[in-house]
């Protein structure tokens, strides 16, 4: 069975502009999380992300479409997906006057089982902070309590909404650290995030949305593959046969040549790899052709991001 399931949604709101027409938040957007994964949504501001995941977690009803999770319907089935579905939105609101601990306590009364409050407010860094009222708390302290508030119950999927937003670096690590927790604990992570080093880091695949619309989906390294991006070789040298020789070379689609400036650009695709800087060298040691300033540029995320929307996911 499928975790999240989400089929042709579409979802209008009415202009805020008298007269005008309706906008359109949500157009034809599909997407799936299989169990045990963790998929990423990407997009800028206004591009449909937080309506996608109301629509999965039953917040909204979508004017067409269908959502399941773990095949069950958000709005039908309310009670039994509170059960199995754990949901930490942007903003949220909770009782000021309560503290850390009061919270997730509190949480937790709502569920026949769950994990251990305390050890759960240790588990998100919050454990000096446990007797200190939710007011009181900095944004990223607020935002690990709705995180805590989300694990809580100990559901089997969890959707978190720009999980990192407002931490500083131990606490983001700590937080990516927690994803990677569930992912091995069996539990399906649908996480919205602006952060590409994140997504790359905890995503088994991720779906780009722009302007309402699926742009692409797939694996980091499909996507850079998806917008035509290769890696590329920059070199020195002064012997007029490198051009020729590197050319001839199976994982090398083409050599452009500028004075005694070269730009070799690979055939292969994706991240983290160096496969075409070891095979120029190799050519050109094998052939006594000295080169220097030798530098390898792979294609990022962000990269397929900007060729796949116009824009690069800053902008937002």
């Amino acid at each position: 069975m499928t975790a999240l399931v989400a089929q042709h949604l579409r979802k209008t709101y009415r202009s805020r502009r008298r007269g005008g027409p309706p906008v359109v938040a949500l157009d034809d957007v599909s997407l799936s999380v299989g169990p045990g994964e963790v998929a990423g949504v990407l997009g800028r501001n206004g591009a449909g992300k937080s309506t996608t995941v109301e629509l999965l977690a039953g917040a909204r009803v979508p004017d067409e479409g269908r959502v399941r999770v773990l095949g069950l319907d958000p709005r039908a089935d309310r009670g039994r997906v509170r059960g199995v579905l754990g949901v930490q939105l942007q903003g949220a609101s909770l009782h000021g006057a309560l503290t850390v601990r009061e919270l997730v306590r509190l949480y937790r009364s709502f569920y026949p089982r769950g994990l251990d409050p305390d050890r759960l407010v240790e588990r998100v860094g919050l454990g000096p902070s446990r007797d200190v009222r939710f007011e009181k708390l900095s944004g990223g302290q607020q935002q690990r309590v709705s995180v805590a508030l989300a694990l809580v119950g100990a559901p089997r999927a969890v959707i978190l909404d720009e999980l990192t937003t407002g931490l500083d670096p131990e606490a983001r690590r700590s937080m990516w650290s927690l994803v990677e927790d569930l992912r091995a604990d069996g539990v399906t992570v649908l996480l919205v995030s602006h952060l590409m080093e994140e997504v790359e880091r905890l995503c088994d695949h991720l779906t780009i949305l722009d302007a309402g619309r699926v742009v692409a989906g797939g694996t980091a390294a499909e996507l850079v593959d998806r917008a035509g991006l290769r890696p590329t070789v920059t070199l020195r040298t002064d012997d007029p046969a490198a051009a020729d020789l590197l050319a001839r070379l199976p994982v090398v689609e083409h050599v452009d040549a500028v004075g005694p400036r070269l730009t070799v650009t690979g055939t292969f695709t994706g991240t983290g790899h160096d496969d075409l800087l070891q095979q120029v060298g190799a050519a050109l040691a094998a052939a006594g052709v000295v080169a220097t300033e030798t530098r390898l540029r792979l294609p990022t995320l962000d990269d397929a991001f900007l060729a796949l929307t116009g824009s690069p996911l800053e902008d937002s």
